[in-house]
């Protein structure tokens, strides 16, 4: 075959590494298709009769400049290591260059590189360097489009993740607000991360960070961007899922197939299984303007948190637009206590004592009904009379006065006659109090809901271990 002009463009624009080839004075004479996209050019005309020093491309265009140099006078180089800025992006390329020759005269020179940064972050062990969104990913977005000509990608990047900095996050919203553009817009926080920095150490807590931050954004990719808020708290914007009933099967995959939001994570020192509660709502369904779209999530997702932590909530006027964060706070501790204590003073009989602490119990633990197993070993509830269950070995599941966990395995290995019960019932996440005084014990609370990996926090546990030592005063 014949090599031709024809024939010999198709095999240079065919080539992944961008290819460029220079006269004799090191200025362009011409580049492949991948030069131009990597560059970002429509075409070659911006560059043509330029060298590196008139494009700008280097911090430091000393040591390239001599390295073509040697070329012109006849040597050629492979592989060579340097930075060059793309975009106002300083990255990492490995360059080959060598002399172009005419009747046995150096005409000027052909080279070829690479990018390799990613490689050269990862060989480092620069985690916090982590790429997600590259120029070309944030390009498809008209507003990172237009500001990529503005700024640099590390100004855009929060550094220790690798998703939208909290100002370009905010601003990307607002953008799509002006533009009319259709979005969901949800707050992701992380569930007790404080405890993963405590106990496990930053260096955990950072690599948490890190990997939630990727594994979110390869599930929103291609229709949405996901930006760090601050601290363990994320935003994510979604420009495909804004009716109501694709937004809850959009969160239900994201808690159930995404390994983002419900997995476990292994630091060596220890683990911890990682979770998030994610408040959600709509543009312009729901809020016409960024203060009221931002209220709307917050709230959302501070609805979530006292839920019970570890699911979303989606905005739906109907059924939260009366609905006032200073009603959905907690009210301290102190206040559950006296209003329990209260209660048990007025009142007399074990049931009669439960029922009217139910109110309170209903409030902190979002629960419309407890349940208890006295001496005869029967699951009975306290406002239906009618729930009858079988409960009669739960005293092997519980070697302590309390038993909190996510999950029903260990209800299932310790107290399988009780586990049938609650999986009949639907129930797939408990909290056990044991009711004792001193050595004898008279029974036990039993809260029990119908939603997976409930996170039972710290004063749920409280209250109704609080409960428990009321009933046997």
């Amino acid at each position: 075959m014949e090599m031709t002009v024809d024939l010999f463009n198709s095999i240079i624009n065919t080539a992944q590494d961008c290819v460029f080839w220079k006269d004799k004075d090191r200025r362009f004479v011409g580049v492949n298709q991948a030069f131009l996209d990597f560059y970002g050019f429509e075409s070659a005309d911006v560059l043509l009769g330029k060298n590196d020093e008139d494009m700008g491309w280097h911090s430091n265009p000393e040591p390239f400049k001599q390295d073509e140099l040697a070329v012109l006078s006849g040597k050629s180089t492979y592989k060579v290591q340097g930075k060059c800025f793309i975009r106002g992006e300083e990255r990492d390329i490995v360059a080959s260059k060598r002399p172009l020759y005419n009747n046995g005269e150096i005409v000027g020179l052909a080279g070829s590189f690479s990018d390799i940064t990613d490689v050269v972050r990862r060989k480092n062990g620069l985690d916090q360097y982590q790429t997600i969104y590259t120029i070309d990913k944030l390009r498809k977005y008209s507003f990172f489009d237009k500001l990529m000509d503005e700024v640099s990608l590390n100004e855009i990047l929060d550094p220790l993740t690798g998703v939208i900095s909290r100002a370009y996050s905010v601003r990307f919203v607002r953008s799509l607000i002006a533009e009319h553009r259709p979005f969901t817009f949800a707050m992701i926080d992380l569930d007790n991360f404080k405890f993963i920095n405590d106990s496990l150490g930053h260096t955990a807590g950072d690599k948490v960070l890190a990997t939630v931050s990727k594994r979110l954004a390869e599930f929103v990719d291609g229709f949405g961007i996901v930006g760090r808020f601050g601290g363990d708290e994320f935003l994510m914007i979604d420009l495909q899922h804004t009716e109501i009933n694709d937004k809850i099967s959009f969160f239900e995959r994201l808690y159930t197939n995404s390994l983002a939001l419900r997995f476990t994570m292994d630091f060596g020192n220890g683990g911890s299984f990682i979770t998030g509660t994610v408040g959600a709502a709509s543009f312009p369904e729901d809020a016409d303007n960024y203060a009221d779209l931002f209220t709307l999530i917050d709230k959302m997702l501070y609805y979530g948190k006292n839920k019970g932590r570890n699911c979303f909530t989606v905005y739906q006027a109907a059924k939260h637009k009366n609905l006032e964060v200073k009603k959905i706070a907690h009210r301290g501790l102190y206040t559950y206590i006296h209003q329990l204590r209260t209660s048990f003073e007025v009142t007399e009989g074990f049931e009669n004592q439960l029922r009217a602490a139910m109110p309170v119990l209903s409030e902190i633990l979002k629960v419309n009904d407890i349940f208890f197993v006295r001496g005869d070993g029967r699951l009975k509830a306290v406002m239906n009379p009618e729930f009858d269950g079988d409960a009669c070995d739960i005293a092997e599941l519980m070697t302590e006065d309390l038993f909190s966990e996510n999950t029903l395995d260990m209800v299932k290995n310790k107290s399988p006659i009780f586990y049938k019960t609650l999986i009949t019932n639907g129930f797939e996440t408990t909290l056990i109090v044991r009711i004792r005084k001193a050595s004898e014990v008279y029974g036990y609370l039993v809260c029990a809901v119908k939603r997976s990996l409930r996170i039972w926090q710290e004063n749920e546990c409280a209250v109704l271990y609080y409960l428990a030592g009321l009933l046997v005063e």
